[in-house]
Order: C-alpha cells, then structure tokens, then sequence
C-alpha cells in the first residue's frame, strides 16, 4: 500500500520583491551604511534567490520602503520590530486564505470536489492560533464537518514530509480515505532587525508560499486518475519514508518562540553536518528498499540554501541538472520552509521527470528526512 499522489496545488503571495530590494529594505531597518550594507549586499547575492513573495507587501513595484507597513525603521538599537503577538495576529489573518488557495488548486488538478476530502493534515512552522489553520481551512474550503484532522507544527523544512508520512498511514488504515495535505508558511513574519549573523542569512532566504497535496490509497477506484490538467502528470505513489537525526547537531539548526517573532539558528557548521552524514544513511534507507542512489532517476532535494544543496549534492555524487529544480524554486521564490518540496515536486510532476524519485530535506535537530516516489 502507498500514497497515490493525484494532484498538487501551489500559490504564493500576490506581491513580491527582488532580493536585492529585500537587501535596501533590511539595511534601512537598522541604518546599516558603508561597510554593514556592502555586507548585507554581498550576504542577499549569494543567497541564491532572486525575487521572493510576502504577504505583508501591499504592491510590486515603487519604492520597497513604501510597499509594507508592517516593518518600521527602527528608533533605538534595541528596537527588535513587533512582538510575537503582532505577528500571530497577522499569521491568524492571512495564513488560511492562502492556504486555502493551494488546495483548491491541488482539488482541481485532482478533478475532485472538497467533498470528497475524507482526512486534513495541516503542515506549518510559523504561525500558532486556536481553532487553528486546519479548522479554518474546512471552513473555507466547505469541508465535511466530520473530517478528521491532524496538524503537523514546528517541524521546520521538511515538515510537508511528514505530513505526507501521516497521510500514508491514512490511507494504508483506510482504503476509501482521500487526503488533502496543506502547508502554509508565512516565514516573511519573522524578519529580525540588528546585525545579527544567524538571522541575517535567514532574513536572506525564507518567503512566504502555500502547497497542497490530493492522496488517495493505491486500492483507490481507477477514475480517481490525478494528473488534473497538466501536460506529463500521472500517477506518482509515495511508498517509503526515512529519517534520522545526525548525532550531535541539536543546536546546528533551531527554530524556537521569541518576543519578536520566532528565532531561527542556523549554524555555519550545517553544510559540513549533511555533507558527512547523508551519504552512509541514505545508502543504507535505500538498500532497504531495494535500490541503490544510482537507480534514482529523479530527486527533490529541499535548498534549505546553496550552500546545503551543494553539500547534499556533493555527497550524493549528484550533477548539477540533478538539482536544476531545487535551484529554480529556490531562485524564483527563495526558502517557503516546508511548502517548498512540494514546489518542487510539482514541477518535477507536471514534467513527466522519471521515477523513481527522492525527495527530502533538513530540519531543526538536525534531521533528514526522505520520501520515496514510484
């Protein structure tokens, strides 16, 4: 038994910024000048990202001081911006439509209504609120009262993964069960002022973006064939997950409750961490299936950040149009968190890319986390 993939949804905000406006932008939060913003320069252009999405830009073009009000210039060094209950409030506000929007889209690629939804995951790590995204999702996406749900948070990046695990074990308990997988992730909520190496590189990197999943069981009736219509879609089936925790890297990565925003640690060390680490486990998770990382045909690698991509990549023995994908997502939309695997999966989808297919990603812990497709 597996999770048969039959549609994926994907939207990000209306209005966006380029990356090095997103740079003038940070710099004027804390006057950084001279040698600070020739710095921060640098730091936002090798972030491998070009333009990036957020719910808190009311326009696309003019000024970007003038295109969002949620962010003042700071008035003392100790300014950090608003505090975590401005944030919740503005996640609470734009987080369920957007995520409802991936779904709706996800349901027509499917060629399914809402109300053959049976099971909800909600997959998101950085916005709380009660009743949460997932009761306000079945609100606006009329689903059925009884619908069963379960919210996957704080999970970081590769939170979609496991959401994807819980809705594999839906359907392998219930034939008859179709899954709609959500995640939403409003990172642009916790943009941090100061000189401040950790979250300046995430300040860099993470955007808003929504992506959901349609899963029904293999056993699933033969009309419900997914593939929507995009041109190369088809039948792609989740039929294993792994993970593991490095040893020794809880604080490489961390992503805890500040009162700011939350605070994201991101170690220099991350990149060295992956590049030692994947390469024994995944030969290892892949025998256990049957196949070794030369038979993979395709991969979704989550780009936490270039440097991350190149050290799986390096490890892996991956070339670069292996990781063409992540690179592209992560340049056109930056680092969504956990919505973005399945950015990527889509477009592999949509391609008619071979299977099988690995997708993983790293998360708080430090934990990897893969998903197998046929």
């Amino acid at each position: 038994m597996g999770l048969r993939i039959v549609g994926i949804g994907t939207v990000v905000p209306e209005h966006s910024a380029t990356q090095s406006e997103s740079a003038e932008l940070h710099a004027r939060f804390f006057d950084a000048t001279g040698k600070r913003a020739r710095v921060l320069e640098v730091l936002y252009r090798r972030a491998g990202v070009k333009k990036r999405h957020s719910v808190l830009l009311e326009a696309s073009v003019g000024p970007v001081a003038e295109r969002q009000w949620f962010y003042e210039i700071s008035a003392s060094p100790e300014d950090s911006g608003p505090g975590t209950d401005q944030r919740m409030r503005r996640y609470e506000q734009d987080a369920p439509p957007l995520g409802a929007e991936a779904a709706r889209r996800a349901l027509v690629d499917a060629g399914l209504s809402a109300s053959a939804v049976t099971h909800l995951v909600t997959v998101s790590c950085t916005g709380f609120f009660a009743p949460g995204l997932d009761v306000a999702l079945a609100h606006l996406l009329d689903l059925t009262p009884t619908i069963e749900r379960t919210h996957v948070g704080f999970m970081g990046c590769h939170g979609a993964l496991n959401g994807l695990r819980v809705a594999s074990a839906y359907t392998a308990a219930d034939p008859d069960a179709c899954v709609l997988v959500c995640s939403v992730e409003l990172c642009s909520l916790h943009f941090r002022y100061g000189w401040d190496l950790d979250m300046m590189v995430s300040n860099a990197l993470f955007a808003d973006g929504a992506a959901a999943v349609v899963g029904v069981g293999t056993g699933s009736p033969s009309e419900i064939s997914g593939g929507g219509d995009k041109a190369g879609d088809g039948d792609w089936t989740v039929v294993a997950n792994g993970t593991c925790v490095i040893p020794d890297s809880r604080e490489a990565m961390s992503w805890r409750i500040g009162d700011h925003g939350f605070r994201m640690t991101l170690s220099v060390e991350v990149p060295q961490l992956v590049e030692a680490h994947v390469r024994p486990w995944i030969d290892g998770w892949l025998a256990g299936q049957g196949l070794s990382l030369e038979q993979v045909a395709t991969w979704a690698v989550h780009p936490g950040g270039p440097r991350i991509l190149e050290a799986f990549s390096s490890a892996a023995g991956l070339a670069d149009n292996d990781t063409a994908v992540s690179r592209d997502v992560l340049s056109e939309f930056g680092n969504m968190s956990s919505a973005t695997v399945l950015f990527i999966l889509e477009r592999l989808r949509a391609s008619g890319a071979q299977l099988p297919c690995v997708a993983i990603g790293f998360g708080p812990g430090l934990v990897i986390e893969a998903m197998l497709i046929r």
